[in-house]
């Protein structure tokens, strides 16, 4: 299925080769804000061959509403966005289609679609597919913008490279696009930076860790069991292509501590039920606690290597060596971390409206 959400609803569309990449938004309040600007800047985050970690290849990424909008402000009606895919090769792509690629889609989908599945640079399971989450994760931003609800997401690991110590949402949100690894941490981005160029000279690809911060969530947002918090933050997450893992709070570091170490004491300042420690995550039993929503994905390396591979042939069911050729990232995790902030900004979106519905019930 190419849709989420109940109040908020996305549906996303297009292939990476395809003639373009779009979504449609439906559930939006009227009267929000809204122009292709605030779209754009964060298709500029995603966009690629911004830098030497990249891929080279070059997209505008120029977005386009084609609906909703009217004088500056949503309408109410369904918004639809697009980005028109310009630069495209899918030379490669038909030289070595009966063989599929090593950690790709390739495989599945031709299993699953018998055949006819769009296999240039992927179709829907590229990782361009998440421009459509970047366009309305922006959208999704705006609203909860003005709930005061804040999202930011940031490098905190790349190969062995971690950042040390606790950074601050306010020098989250100040330094982590000052470098292209997106980290908030200048020592440690550097090092990062290295160990890309490193896998690119390798021929290969590294993985990193992305965290995601929503500040100001009101207590009691979410719903027990099957639609919890975490539950639909988590669907989201696994949607984007490379993601292997979510954790919140303090994740599986849980599993060495315990009980008493774990567990948040209550108190109060200022008149506010908070929690002195945050190892939930803001998060007790599927529904929000007022404090700061945390999680963090693990991303993989980049499937796509220029490093020769062993594989098969679908047609004659033998044994092949792939070799692949074109424009790939050493490191798909600078790139993604607008799509982790978008990806939540769209949940939350959703949960808010959804806790909004049920008190006026």
């Amino acid at each position: 299925m190419n849709s989420y959400g109940r109040f908020f609803r996305v549906t996303n569309f297009g292939e990476s080769h395809g003639a373009s990449i779009g979504v449609t938004l439906d559930g939006l309040p009227a009267g929000v804000e809204l122009s292709e600007e605030d779209i754009q800047r964060d298709l500029e985050l995603r966009s690629p061959g911004k830098s030497e970690i990249s891929t080279p290849r070059v997209e505008a990424d120029s977005v386009e509403i084609l609906s909703g909008l009217f004088n500056g402000r949503s309408t109410g009606a369904p918004i639809t966005m697009i980005i028109r895919n310009e630069n495209i090769d899918s030379s490669g792509y038909d030289k070595n289609r009966d063989i599929p690629r090593p950690g790709h889609a390739d495989y599945t989908a031709w299993v699953k679609y018998q055949g006819y599945n769009d296999f240039r640079g992927g179709g829907p399971f590229s990782g361009r597919a998440t421009a459509a989450l970047v366009m309305a994760g922006a959208v999704a931003k705006k609203l909860l913008k003005q709930m005061e609800i804040d999202v930011a997401a940031s490098t905190i690991q790349i190969g062995d490279a971690k950042i040390t110590g606790e950074l601050s949402f306010d020098e989250i949100k100040a330094n982590r696009w000052s470098n292209e690894v997106r980290c908030a941490q200048p020592e440690t981005a550097a090092r990062m930076k290295e160990l890309i160029l490193q896998a690119k000279s390798d021929k290969d690809s590294v993985g990193g860790i992305i965290e995601c911060i929503i500040q100001n969530v009101p207590a009691g947002v979410g719903e027990p069991f099957f639609c919890s918090v975490e539950s639909e933050i988590s669907k989201l997450m696994f949607s984007i292509p490379g993601v292997k893992g979510v954790e919140f709070g303090s994740g599986f570091k849980c599993a060495e501590m315990k009980g008493s170490e774990h567990n948040d004491p209550f108190t109060i300042t200022d008149g506010k039920i908070i929690t002195e420690t945050n190892n939930a995550g803001g998060i007790l039993g599927g529904i929000t606690s007022g404090m700061p929503v945390v999680f963090r994905v693990a991303i993989k390396p980049t499937s796509s290597i220029q490093k020769e591979q062993k594989s098969i042939n679908l047609k004659t069911r033998e044994a092949a060596d792939l070799q692949l050729e074109g424009r790939f990232d050493p490191c798909i995790v600078p790139r993604a971390v607008i799509v982790v902030e978008a990806a939540a900004a769209i949940a939350m979106a959703d949960l808010v409206l959804s806790a909004k519905s049920e008190l006026k019930t």
